[in-house]
């Protein structure tokens, strides 16, 4: 990421109280700074797939008068370029893994939207140490027996998921529909109402999109993830095993309309686990923070209150390693991300 392309679009963050920076995690990793007293419980927001840090430009600034807030860009979204590093959903838990620990500071409050939900949880079983609370936002979760889902879903990643055929499939598509197209072919599958998204997160999208066409290995990198996020969501038994073992406080949030998770995956995950605290945002799609980021806001303010009381105390003690804030390798200005999932 040079500094000529960070400065292009360091404007957008402004506006949303974010200043764009980069850590050497075993290779540049972007994130964004969205600020909060050093005192505050720290709170890390992951993505989901296609997704980026401005998936939280929305929400971020509803949550930094009660928390320390950092979005990160997984490798190959946003603005962590591949650069021939690993994609998946696992690789995706172990990088969040360093970013908690050596920049944000541990323990933190993770929140994830789909995959990022799916990155979280994993984080969470794996290095219980590091998490003090699970915020999941239509995390990506195992089909519930006996729904049907969304036909275009379906049909698109079973093109994801055969070899060849989706390396095809993408290069045919970025071939043929420009950015600014496929933003809001994004939008249109995640959200129930697209025009609750402001204009100018639209015009940022686009822009980064409109960037990213010129780094190489992008489409390697989403099959790569996609892939592993549909192994793992296919091992039913396995996964809702992994989420019966997280012990920190969770919050789970899902949009009664969504296309790509069913809301009946949700309510089996809260069946399943009945200490989690459930709540279905109606008429609302994949990615409720970016449609309704007040409601989003304000459940996950009152469960910090509440049930996540627990959680906030912890994330906001000193990290484990004696930090009060965080390291950077890079200038504390870029560009926003790409809103899709």
């Amino acid at each position: 990421m040079t500094e000529a392309s960070q400065n292009q679009a360091s404007s957008p963050l402004v506006a949303w109280g974010g200043a764009s920076r980069t850590a050497d995690l075993g290779g540049a990793v972007h994130y964004v700074d969205f600020g909060g007293a050093a005192a505050a419980p720290r709170v890390v927001l992951v993505h989901g797939l296609s997704g980026s840090h401005l998936n939280w430009c929305l929400l971020a600034p509803r949550l930094t008068a009660n928390a320390r807030v950092l979005a990160v860009d997984l490798v190959g979204f946003g603005l962590t370029h591949p650069e021939g590093r690993a994609a998946t959903v696992q690789t995706g838990a172990a990088l969040l893994d360093r970013f908690v620990r050596e920049v944000a500071g541990a323990p933190a409050i993770l929140v994830g939207n789909s995959m990022g939900g799916m990155v979280s949880i994993m984080e969470a079983v794996a290095n219980a140490d590091a998490v003090a609370g699970l915020v999941l936002i239509d995390p990506v979760l195992p089909v519930v027996r006996g729904v049907r889902p969304d036909r275009l879903v379906t049909t698109t990643f079973l093109l994801y998921a055969v070899p060849g055929i989706g390396e095809r499939y993408l290069a045919r598509r970025r071939a043929a529909v420009a950015p600014r197209e496929l933003v809001r072919q994004v939008l249109d599958l995640c959200c129930v109402d697209p025009s609750r998204v402001p204009q100018d997160l639209v015009a940022a999208s686009v822009a980064l999109a409109e960037e990213r066409v010129a780094v190489p290995g992008l489409d390697a990198a989403f099959l790569s993830a996609a892939r592993s996020l549909l192994r793992v969501s296919a091992r039913r038994g396995r996964y809702w095993a992994a989420m019966r073992k997280v012990r920190a406080p969770v919050l789970l949030l899902h949009g009664e309309k969504d296309r790509l998770v069913s809301v009946h995956s949700a309510r089996e995950a809260a069946a399943r686990n009945p200490d989690w605290r459930f709540e279905v945002l109606p008429d609302v799609g994949h990615v409720p923070q970016l449609e309704v980021p007040d409601a989003v806001a304000a459940l996950m303010l009152d469960w910090l209150g509440a049930e996540g009381a627990t959680a906030a105390r912890r994330a906001a003690e000193p990290a484990a390693d004696g930090r009060a804030g965080h390291r950077s390798t890079g200038p504390p200005e870029g560009p926003a991300g790409t809103a899709a999932r």
